[in-house]
């Protein structure tokens, strides 16, 4: 058996995307990969997981499979098919997504939704989001991190679940951050096919602004750098447990 790093690695732009080729590779010359993403794009998918009709996979190559399911799909369908790998990985690593990821976003990025499905079975994850197109030189980068990750001593609870985001001009460096707030400019559009029915196009006419905040990602990549915010798969709220125990109709918080 091997003994380099196993490295499971994902996306939401679907299997030939250049950033996930890029990764690939860039992680291979230190680690076994294996690849099991979305056969076509599913970006925005978050983390739906598909319950309701079968999925179909098959082989691209060695070590590399595509599933017609979203991010967070292929993840799971990595961990538990039997003898899809050798091992439990050692890291999930989802991206590189072409385009950013960055403060509320990551709500919605299948890229993100499948680093947090490796987190959710407590391996060590990373989502990398990429505002250039320069997938080989973010690719470098990311090999960089994913070895000090490895490196490090995994602090006890949850899994580490870091999201990297590269600024669109070259980084003058990285920097560790919180999430910020991006804005969009949200509508709803009705249009009519064309038999005259009515269909929706959400989601507004693209590109987003973001409120100044100290420390955030957004502020970092506004300023040419890489941005490194640690998430959390915790999802209780404890500052509002007493807001709980009022509406519940009780004063005992547990």
């Amino acid at each position: 058996m091997s003994d380099r790093p196993l490295l499971l690695v994902s996306n939401d732009d679907g299997i030939d995307a250049p950033g996930i080729l890029a990764l690939r590779t860039a992680l291979a010359t230190f680690a076994d990969v294996y690849t099991v993403a979305p056969q076509t794009e599913q970006s925005a998918k978050s983390h739906s997981i598909t319950l309701h009709h079968p999925l179909r996979f098959h082989e691209v190559e060695e070590h590399v499979w595509a599933v017609d399911g979203t991010p967070a799909d292929c993840v799971y369908v990595a961990f538990f098919l039997k003898d899809l790998l050798p091992r439990r990985p050692d890291m999930v690593v989802s991206g590189i997504n072409h385009g950013p990821n960055l403060g509320n976003d990551v709500h919605y990025s299948g890229t993100v939704a499948a680093a947090r499905e490796g987190a959710l079975r407590g391996v060590r994850s990373i989502a990398l989001s990429n505002s250039s197109t320069n997938m080989e030189g973010a690719a470098q980068y990311a090999k960089r991190f994913c070895r000090q990750l490895l490196q490090t001593t995994a602090p006890q609870g949850q899994a580490v679940l870091l999201n990297i985001n590269f600024p669109p001009v070259p980084p003058k460096g990285v920097r560790a951050t919180r999430l910020g707030l991006r804005l969009y400019s949200d509508d709803v559009e009705v249009r009519d096919d064309p038999r005259g029915r009515h269909y929706l196009w959400i989601g507004g006419p693209g590109g987003a602004t973001s409120e100044p905040v100290q420390g955030a990602d957004t502020e970092a990549l506004e300023e040419g750098f890489i941005s490194v915010t640690p998430l959390s798969i915790e999802a209780t709220q404890p500052d509002h447990l007493g807001v709980a125990a009022y509406v519940a109709g009780s004063k005992e918080v547990r």
